[in-house]
Formats: structure tokens, C-alpha cells, sequence
């Protein structure tokens, strides 16, 4: 047997019947923790694990976090109280489970999962929302859209939209507001990459400034911008801006 060189213990907090169980189950492949439609069927702590590779995943699979007063009201296990909080001190990871489809739950985490998260602040948590395909609504139907499309911009209107974001996150409030731009210039070369200028206008003198010390700014929006659509577009994108006052 190989040594292990990576161990992550996740443990697996939420409300009962959030579908902590059926997640583990999931992840491991095989029906391992015990599944129902109804609350508490996860009583104590379990755990799965996982081995890919040099990493070992250790699950921790808990009860659903109650409160005293009902685990006193139904002659339920005291397990149920102690060991959803025992787990998480010795965990790596939380993962919080929330049924989006729980109408009681699905806008607010329960309050025995907040007291869990402010009492193990060290704990890194991730939110895992379970049954959202209820809540999409989505209809049999054809698609309207092809699977590669994820917009139904232009180009040039994305170019355009990403330019405005850097102008409005760099430069003072009213400034943005008023500038207007053209596209001046669009090209893509053999090796796909693209070449684009873009013009920028400003209704006033004072607003020149927007170049900034040796067209710092500008150049700063520039890459900024070129950056975020190399990484929309997939390719090599080379932005050019310049400001110009409109008369």
C-alpha cells in the first residue's frame, strides 16, 4: 500500500433532510450513508472516504443540526445535538448543504448552522446548494441558444461594456458618466489574436485628466480591459485607448 501523502477531512453541517447524506453518496459513487424523505435518517456520525491519486478525502457525515428542545420533544438521540459539533473541530472544510427548494429554508441559513459557523470561524466554509434544478423551473423544450454561445452581445458591444466597467471602477464618480467611445479600429491577425482601438470622448477640458501622468491611467484601463477579453475571447487581445475632448 502506497503512504498518503494529502488528507482534506470535510465535514457535512445542515439542517435535516438537507441532503448531506445523499451528497456524500454522490461523491463516493455508491450508495454508502443511509438515504430517506424523511428528517433525522443520518443519527450519529459517519464517514466515506475517498482516495484519488495521493489525496485521501475523508467525509464526515453528520446529523442534522436540531436544537435540544426537539431532540427532548421526540426521544431522539443525543448524538444528534453533540456530534454535528464534535465533527466540526476536528474538519478541514465545511461544507454547508441548504435545500433551495425549502421554501422555510431556502432564504436565510438556520440559525444552528450560523451558531456552528461563528463558533468555528477557523474553519474554511463553502455553500452547496442542493435541489436548485427545482427552483430554475426549467421546461422541455429545445434550446435557444447553442452550448458554446454565453451571450448574445457582440464583440464589439462586450468590448464596449468592459471598457465602461474599468472607466467606472478607475476614475472619479461623474466622470465616467459622461464620456462616450468609438470603436475606431478592429483586427485579428493570422495567429488570432485581436487589435482594437477604442476612442474615448469627454465634454470637458478638466476631464482630460482621465489620461492621467504620461497616459498612466489610460494605459492602466487599457490593460485592465485588453486582459478581461483575452480571457472572454480565449486569445491574445492588444486594447489601445485614447482620449479625445468632443467638441
Amino acid at each position: 500500500m502506497s503512504s498518503i501523502s494529502l488528507v482534506l477531512k470535510v465535514a457535512i453541517v445542515g439542517s435535516p433532510n438537507a441532503g448531506k447524506s445523499t451528497l456524500s453518496n454522490q461523491l463516493l459513487g455508491r450508495k454508502v450513508f443511509a438515504v430517506s424523505k424523511k428528517v433525522h435518517t443520518t443519527r450519529s456520525k459517519t464517514l466515506g472516504v475517498l482516495t484519488e491519486d495521493d489525496t485521501q478525502i475523508i467525509l464526515l457525515d453528520t446529523p442534522g443540526l436540531t436544537t435540544a428542545s426537539k431532540v427532548k420533544r421526540h426521544n431522539l438521540e443525543s448524538s444528534l445535538l453533540s456530534d454535528p459539533w464534535s465533527t466540526v473541530k476536528e474538519a478541514d472544510l465545511m461544507l454547508v448543504m441548504v435545500d433551495v427548494a425549502d421554501k422555510w429554508a431556502c432564504e436565510k441559513l438556520d440559525l444552528e448552522v450560523l451558531k456552528v459557523l461563528a463558533k468555528h470561524p477557523e474553519v474554511p466554509a463553502v455553500l452547496v446548494l442542493n435541489k436548485r434544478y427545482l427552483v430554475v423551473e426549467a421546461k422541455a423544450g429545445p434550446w435557444h441558444y447553442h452550448s458554446e454561445v454565453l451571450t448574445d452581445q457582440t464583440p464589439e458591444e462586450v468590448c464596449a461594456n468592459i471598457v465602461r466597467e474599468k472607466l467606472l471602477e478607475n476614475l472619479r464618480q461623474e466622470v465616467p458618466y459622461t464620456m462616450t467611445q468609438s470603436i475606431e479600429f478592429w483586427s485579428e491577425n493570422e495567429n488570432g489574436e485581436l487589435d482594437i482601438a477604442v476612442k474615448l470622448y469627454v465634454k470637458k477640458e478638466a476631464h482630460m485628466m482621465v489620461i492621467g501622468t504620461a497616459g498612466q491611467m489610460v494605459a492602466r484601463i487599457a490593460r485592465e480591459a485588453g486582459q478581461d477579453m483575452s480571457n472572454i475571447f480565449l486569445r491574445e487581445v492588444r486594447l489601445r485607448l485614447s482620449v479625445k475632448l468632443k467638441n
